[in-house]
């Protein structure tokens, strides 16, 4: 098994080249057919143009597989040799590439498969294979995306952004609409300029216009939206809920779970004194020189210990909720769509209603004493609420552009703005819900919508292209206000996942690789993958060209021993 038959051609010693496997196998089935016929084995050898040696060799290795004949035979045909190489291709795209297998697990597979009958299932073998896989998948981003991006009907786009440290410093844009990876490279620095250097490559190919990045506020990020994108930037609503978190819950926390122990110790004390209650009447035992006792703890004085430290359990229990409801308030008042009404908000109401829920966290904080480092994380917080107040903003003057380009009359234009873009808003919040939680959004959108196209209404003079038209912009422009990165933190952790498998691998190439399964490969419930999405058109399949591009895996040298 150490010893391997190059089945591809190249030169060997003799200067003679090496079967191809499919050649091989369609020639030794028709020595076999004329065997069967009586021809002799050395007319064979003259009629196929093959040595004579080695059609016994070939001979020789069919008869020596302790496999089922009609096994060995279809293996040695070329149909099977095509179904082998399938396996071979789909196991190491399934298990090396989606999943977190290694070059061993394939060589196991094989091997317990009976298949290492047929391939060489050596590590160095299969490792080739894998190169060649990886090299194919990369090859095969390069030229999709570049023949996909050609038909690339325009749009405007919104992009997250973020950065994560897994296996050195890597740069990650997405779309998060279609899910699409736009950028995912490793990086010196996180600057404005090499953000630029990594960005601008990626996008020249692509019909596109970066109108909104949504990302934390790191400060060269933030520079390379203003400078080179000349964009908007939307901050991410986790960060500021995240400081909130560790300004206030985290030592709220800390002081509940102390109150916590308090009145365990209560608790154990009057238990005590309850078992071992001291009688007045015993005379006090005689003690040496040192310290003297502690009076004892009265039964009444117990029992007010525990009650006190009950009620102080019970208060921070009820600060600390109410901290939780205001960090949970800044979520739900920020958001494009009132989530109870079904309509659009105002920018400033918003950012007065989250300013008012800062204040009570603030309020809580300076009850309860907390550290200055505390408040400051509280400031840090509340100076991003003027950015968020300026998305809405920024959101209601795009929609609004939007919307006069269509050229509609006014009756239709508010329409659009009251209800046909609030109830595709609601839709896409459900999403994010469980089903029960999602259930109230859709009735209010399905409501909104179903009063658009009633007889008699505005959209019911309308065509039926000229409705569907609408609601593809309306969908559109509801998806334009970005509060989140949530999924390029999810690709950041997913990058987590794998670290440990790739230390001390080609990082950049299983990079790239992992890049291009995302886009191409993985597809969302309805079959469709995060590339058809972006580029508006389905990409070829990526395991065919991956199938076409590898070459068959060689084949041992000798049957394996019977185990």
């Amino acid at each position: 098994m150490g010893i391997i038959i190059q089945d591809m051609p190249h030169i060997n010693h003799g200067s003679q080249p090496r079967w191809d496997r499919f050649e091989r196998a369609d020639l030794f089935e028709q020595y076999r057919e004329w065997r069967t016929q009586g021809i002799s084995e050395r007319q064979a050898a003259k009629e196929l143009k093959v040595p004579r040696t080695t059609l016994q060799a070939w001979r020789l290795w069919h008869d020596t597989l302790d496999i089922c004949p009609h096994v060995a035979e279809f293996f040695q045909s070329g149909p099977g040799l095509a179904f082998l190489h399938r396996l071979v291709i789909a196991f190491h795209l399934t298990c090396v590439e989606v999943g977190a297998c290694g070059i061993r697990i394939v060589c196991l597979f094989l091997n317990l498969t009976g298949l290492d009958r047929f391939v060489a299932a050596s590590y160095g073998a299969q490792q080739h294979v894998n190169s060649q896989v990886q090299h194919a998948i990369v090859n095969y981003r390069h030229s999709e995306t570049a023949r996909l991006a050609k038909d690339m009907p325009h749009k405007d786009l919104t992009v997250t952004q973020d950065e994560t440290f897994t296996g050195g410093l890597c740069l990650v844009t997405m779309d998060p609409d279609s899910n699409f990876i736009i950028v995912e490279q490793s990086a010196q620095a996180r600057d404005q300029t090499t953000w630029h250097e990594l960005m601008a490559p990626a996008l020249a190919p692509l019909n596109c216009r970066v109108i909104q990045s949504t990302s934390d506020e790191a400060p060269g990020l933030l520079a390379y939206v203003e400078h080179y994108l000349e964009a908007h930037h939307s901050p991410d609503l986790f960060h500021v809920q995240h400081e909130l978190v560790k300004a206030v819950s985290g030592p709220m926390a800390t002081k509940e779970r102390a109150a916590q122990k308090t009145i365990s110790e209560a608790t154990e004390q009057l238990e005590r004194l309850h078992t071992h209650s001291i009688s007045t009447d015993d005379e006090p035992a005689k003690r040496g020189p040192g310290r003297p006792p502690k009076a004892p703890v009265s039964l009444e004085q117990a029992e007010h210990a525990l009650e006190a430290a009950c009620r102080e359990h019970a208060r921070l229990a009820a600060q600390r909720e109410q901290v939780k409801a205001s960090i949970r308030g800044i979520g739900h008042d920020y958001h494009f769509v009132d989530l109870e009404r079904g309509v659009r908000r105002n920018g400033r109401l918003i950012a007065s209603d989250i300013q008012e829920h800062i204040e009570q966290i603030r309020t809580v904080a300076q009850q309860e004493g907390l550290s200055q480092s505390c408040v400051e994380r509280i400031e840090k917080a509340e100076r991003v609420v003027p950015k968020m107040q300026a998305t809405i903003e920024f959101v209601s003057r795009y929609v609004t552009q939007q919307v006069k380009q269509l050229e509609v009359t006014p009756p239709v234009s508010f329409a659009m703005h009251a209800k046909l873009i609030p109830s595709y808003y609601l839709d896409r919040v459900a999403e994010t819900r469980t089903v029960e939680g999602g259930e109230p959004l859709r009735a209010i959108a399905e409501r909104l919508r179903t009063s658009l196209f009633e007889p008699g209404s505005v959209f019911s003079a309308l065509s039926p292209e000229a409705q569907h038209q609408l609601c593809d912009e309306a969908k559109r422009l509801a998806t334009v206000f970005q509060r989140s990165s949530s999924n390029v933190e999810g690709r950041n952790g997913y990058l987590s996942l794998r670290s440990h498998q790739l230390r001390g691998l080609d990082l950049p190439r299983k990079r790239e690789c992992f890049t291009t399964i995302h886009n191409f490969f993985l597809t969302r419930p309805d079959g469709t993958t995060a590339a058809e999405r972006f580029f508006g058109q389905k990409p070829r399949s990526m395991f065919a060209a991956i199938l076409a591009s590898v070459e068959l895996a060689p084949a041992p040298l000798s049957p394996p021993r019977k185990s």
